[in-house]
This record gives C-alpha cells, structure tokens and sequence, in this order.
C-alpha cells in the first residue's frame, strides 16, 4: 500500500512538472511569435516609410523597383529575388533582379558558356524573358492572384530546374503584387541564406512587402501622371498664349472698314486662324486657316503659316499666286496626315473690290448691294477653285487655284469662317449649315459687324442647345462702311 501511495507522489509530480513545462513551452512559444509579429510589422512598416521618402526623392519607377527587390532579399534572408512587370501587352517580364535569380525557362546549350559575368548574364536573360498570362509559376500567380511558397522546391514540378548547382533552386516564395484589382506584377524570393527551406513569417512578409510595393508603384504612376499632365497644362497654356497673341485685336489702320473677329477654341490651343494686315498701296489682306487636326502641333502649324502668308503676301499682288507660294514653301514641311485649309483675300479700297482664293476652305458669304437704292442685299457664296495646302504637289496646285473678284462698296459685307461654325451639331445631329447661315447674314446685314457676329454665335448657340462644339470655331466679318 505504501509503495502505491508513494508511486503515486511520485507520478502526480512528473505529471505536474510536465504540463508546468508544457505550458511554459507554450507561453514561450506564443512570445516567439508575438515577437516575430511585431518584427515583421516594423520591418513593413520601415518598408512603408523607405517607400514614401523614395517616392518624395522623386526615384523612377525602374529604381523603386529595385528598391523593393532589394527589401524582400533582406526582410527574408534570401540569396536572389526578382520582379517580373505587367507590361502593357498583357504579358510578364523581367524587370528587377538582385541575386543569381535563376531564369525561369530552360536555359538553351547555346547560352550556357556566354563570355560575361554570371550575375549580367542572368539579368539580361530574364530581362529578354516574357510570360504569358498563366505561363509557368510566375504567370500562374499573376492569373489566379494566389501567392505562392514552396518549401522543398527540388521535388516540385512547377519550378524550373538547371543544372547549374548556383542555379539551383531550393525555396521559393511568389507573390503577386496587386493593387486593388490591378496586377502590377509579380514578386519571386528564391533560397533562403541559411539553406532552410522558407517559413510562414518569410511568406507572410513577401505577401505585406508586395502589397506595400504595389500601393506605393500605383502611386507613384499616379504622380508621373500628374506632373506630366501639370507639364502639358503648362505647355498648353503657354501655346494658347502665344497664339491669342498672334490673332490682331486691333483693326485701327482698315479705314473705312468694320472688322470684326471671333475665335473659340475647342480646346485650349485650337487648329484655326484668322489674320488681317496692312498691304502696300492701301490695301488690306485677311486670311482665315483651318488645319487638320488640333492640339500643340496644328498651333505650331499655324503660326509658321501665318508668318508664311504675310511675308509673301508682300511679293505677291494675286491672292492664287500667294496661296501657290506658300503651298510651295510649307509643303515639304508638313506631316503627311496633315493639310491646312485657307482663304486669303485682299481689299482694295480705290478700286473697291475684293480679290480672293481658297485653298480647300469653306466658301464665304458675300452680301451686295448693287444700287444705292437696294434694301436688301444679294446674298451668295461666291467660288473660286483651290485643294487645300499640303495635299499635292506645287504644280497641280497651281494649276487648279484661281482667283475670283467682287465689287466691294458701301455696305457690302464680306464673311469668313471656318467648318466648326457650319458643322457644329444639336442633340439630333443636324448641322447648323451654310445656308441658315447665309440666311441669317441676309437678316442681320445692316448691321455692325460686331453685331452680326454676335448674333450668328447666338442663333447657332440657340440651334445646337446643350451639345458642345466639337471643332474650333472662327468667324471673320468685313464690312465696308465708307
């Protein structure tokens, strides 16, 4: 009895030792990795903070890449990593690498005895490399968006094995890097330091640290954007200027004529042009231009016609003539799948007529009074023929450009304009058109020229209600008042 008694003590205390030591494990354990939680939240979160001042230093995308590589080999103890980028093809490839990253297809014999360094050559093989959406390991991870860890990568059929010994691939951790539903790419970590296999902390660090990279890549694309997009205000503003300073405002030396223009942009630097200056002898030239196409370049364009058609407007008594000369001269130095429509037209005050000549342009409205006792004018849009500059070679433009005279006396009045006045649409898609107008010219004649363009801005604003202008618009009135 005393032997069971004491075999018993005996028993309850080894019992009582052991779940002491087994609870003691237990709590020692749970401080493990209690720790390892909190190391892995300050090594992400000093990730974080090394992210943002890359990003403050203004770093390119290329180099915070590498930034982020460079975090995961030492967050992991591993020997190599790589990014592989979502390019805009849809297709993977190679971007950051640090380490002997072993490439990711069967390297041929061919490539295996290159005469450079180990490390470049690598880099330079997975930088050729890409990867179709679901193509091995790496594109499967992009397309599921499923990381990935393989402990014992040697036995796995999803990695890539070479017969290099450096290349040999013993642990790996892929990673998709996703920025709420965009792939931006994918993280690969291979081999840990130590020889060990990767564990879960190493796993669930390369999932924070490619969470983190994506956010602070999105951003940084989104700053790119937005310094970019600041440049090109800028740029614009800067062309919108230039040109609001290269259309005259002032009409002070046309004597005995009311002139009147408006230019609105569809944008802030537009493709049109509207010109009026002095000529020798009395005479006034005016022009109105419409180039293919909008933006900086159709505003650069212009300008160079402009300054084009007054220097040789100079040397030149005939509007054709003049058009010829500058469809010679601007030709050669015009883009392809660009052409500029034009009219010019000269004023001559002693003989009271106007000359002019279109190059592909809208015909103009001419309102006449043949007698001083008429009251209502001859409204028409007189024709000249003309293709416009840039489109045929100097010869046929010659050959088809004529020019066309009109008497221009008292009260006559004279209008140019370009296809986004006439074009310009409602919510069923009818044109303002040319014949309303001309008809709305034959109204508003008696009045200042001034008024007459204000007015046709508003018939066609009351015509089209809601719908935007889709085209710049320009509108030229001439009206002999003496």
């Amino acid at each position: 009895m005393l032997f069971n008694f004491l075999l018993g003590l005996v028993i309850g205390a080894s019992a009582g030792w052991y779940f002491y030591y087994l609870k003691k494990r237990q709590v020692a354990q749970l401080d493990e990795e209690k720790l390892m939680l909190v190391q892995e939240k300050q090594i992400v979160l000093e990730f974080m903070h090394n992210l943002a001042e890359s990003i403050g230093e203004g770093v390119t995308r290329d180099e915070l890449l590498r930034r982020v590589v460079h975090a995961a080999v030492l967050s992991t103890g591993a020997l190599s990593a790589a990014i592989f980028e979502m390019t805009p093809s849809g297709k993977l490839r190679g971007l950051a690498i640090e380490g002997l990253f072993p490439p990711q297809r069967p390297l041929p014999e061919s490539m295996r005895d290159k005469l450079t360094t180990r490390t470049k050559f690598l880099e330079q093989v997975l930088r050729s490399e890409e990867f179709e959406l679901g193509e091995g390991l790496i594109g499967s991870v992009a397309k599921t968006g499923q990381p990935v860890i393989i402990a014992d990568a040697r036995t796995d059929p999803r990695v890539v094995h070479h017969n290099d010994a450096a290349l040999v691939i013993r642990s790996m951790i892929v990673v998709p890097m996703q920025f709420r539903n965009t792939l931006i790419g994918v993280l690969a970590i291979a081999n840990p330091g130590d020889s060990m296999a990767f564990s879960d902390t190493d796993f669930s660090l390369g999932k924070s640290l490619a969470e983190q990279a994506a956010m602070a890549i999105h951003n940084l694309d989104l700053m790119a954007l937005q310094i970019e997009k600041n440049k090109l205000d800028m740029d614009l503003s800067i062309a919108s200027s230039v040109q609001g300073m290269l259309l005259p405002k002032e009409f002070n030396f046309a004597a005995g004529l009311d002139v009147d223009a408006i230019y609105i942009p569809a944008q802030k630097v537009g493709g049109d042009l509207y010109d009026i200056f002095p000529l020798a002898n009395g005479r006034i030239g005016l022009a109105v231009a419409d180039v293919s196409g909008k933006g900086i370049s159709a505003s650069l364009l212009m300008a160079i016609c402009q300054s084009n058609l007054r220097h040789l407007a100079k040397s030149y008594d005939s509007p054709a003539r003049v058009l010829t000369e500058l469809n010679r001269v601007m030709r050669d130095d015009m883009r392809q799948d660009m052409f500029v429509t034009i009219i010019y037209a000269v004023i001559d005050m002693q003989a009271g007529e106007l000359c002019f000549a279109r190059a592909g342009h809208e015909l103009p409205i001419y309102c006449h009074l043949a007698t001083a006792e008429q009251t209502s004018p001859t409204v028409s849009m007189p024709g000249s023929e003309g293709m416009a500059l840039g489109m045929v070679p100097t010869a046929l433009f010659e050959a088809i450009i004529s020019d066309r005279r009109l008497p221009f006396t008292a009260n006559d009045v004279f209008v140019m304009y370009t296809d986004g006045l006439t074009e310009r649409a409602n919510l069923a898609g009818a044109q303002f058109s040319h014949g309303r107008l001309a008809e709305s010219l034959g109204i508003l004649h008696s009045r200042s020229a001034s008024e007459i363009n204000r007015n046709i801005l508003e018939s066609v604003s009351r015509f089209c209600g809601e719908v935007a202008p889709h085209d710049d618009i320009t509108l030229l009135t001439i009206k002999r008042v003496g």
